[in-house]
């Protein structure tokens, strides 16, 4: 038996890089997919990756910070599923800059998306959860959910050239603590990963090149400063940077039956001790 057989698992922006690892390590398992992604195609191609594997998974694409989105994502769930088991709340960009040339717009969209769509998210999904705890808890059984909110060491340490990104990641962690207070009565394990350097299309790209990614209509530059590579990988204890499988196998840690009297936690995913 899978340890996730029969759960039903949403991943945000799982159409490619951490998400697509996260999403295809949970079907591997046994659990049944909503996939998401701010594009159709690739939100797609995940879906019929986990199915050529004998997986389940259905697809619900689109912009998580789209006020409706949260609602319609849990809907999606119900209709495909009649349930939800776990939430990972993993997508997420970047949009640096130092603070006196940040905009408005770059700080509030990093603001929506790694915690306003979370909360809508989450928000839309308690009433379903707590009915079927309470069905559950009826026929005096005892059903652990898992939510697992994905921070970034930036929240940590902070990082230059990234204070909408610490911030929103820093909120990430308080949102975590204060729903596992809220929702252990549901038996719902609340915990977070805080990513360090994982090597994704975000990341492997050299800054210096140009590269851009296109959200919302707003070309973002992306990649990581080669020599900055180097040095991390002089002081990472691991000596370099993690891979979207090691950071979704974080993930699935908390989503096991081993983590049931865990809650509220925060566990670095860099290679060493931040």
């Amino acid at each position: 038996m899978n340890r996730l057989d029969g759960k039903v698992a949403l991943v945000t922006g799982s159409g490619r890089g951490i998400g697509q690892a996260i999403a295809l390590k949970l079907a591997s398992e046994g659990a049944r997919l909503v996939i998401n992604d701010l594009d159709a195609d690739p939100a797609q191609e995940t879906v019929e990756l986990i199915r050529k594997a004998g997986g389940e998974a259905v697809a619900c694409a689109g912009n998580v910070t789209a006020p409706d989105f949260g609602e319609r994502y849990i809907r999606t769930a119900m209709e495909s599923y009649k349930g939800i088991d776990i939430i990972v709340n993993n997508a997420g960009y970047t949009w640096d800059d130092v603070i006196q040339k940040m905009t408005d717009e770059q700080w509030y969209a990093i603001l929506d998306c790694h915690m306003t769509a979370p909360f809508r998210i989450l928000r839309a999904a308690y009433p379903h959860i707590k009915a079927q705890h309470q069905a559950e808890a009826a026929e005096g059984r005892e059903v652990f959910r898992k939510i697992v909110n994905i921070s970034s060491v930036s929240a940590l340490n902070g990082n230059a050239g990234q204070m909408n990104y610490s911030s929103a990641k820093a909120g990430v962690i308080g949102m975590t603590r204060a729903l596992s207070r809220e929702w252990g009565r549901l038996k719902v394990n609340v915990n977070c990963v805080a990513f360090g350097l994982i090597h994704t299309r975000m990341t492997v790209a050299d800054a210096n090149a140009g590269a851009t990614i296109n959200i919302a209509g707003n070309d973002i530059r992306v990649g990581v400063n080669p020599e900055l590579i180097k040095s991390h990988a002089m002081r990472c204890p691991l000596g370099r940077g993690g891979t979207p499988e090691e950071a979704a196998g974080s993930v699935f840690l908390f989503c096991t039956p081993e983590s049931n009297y865990i809650t509220g936690q925060v566990v670095a995913v860099a290679g060493g001790p931040q």
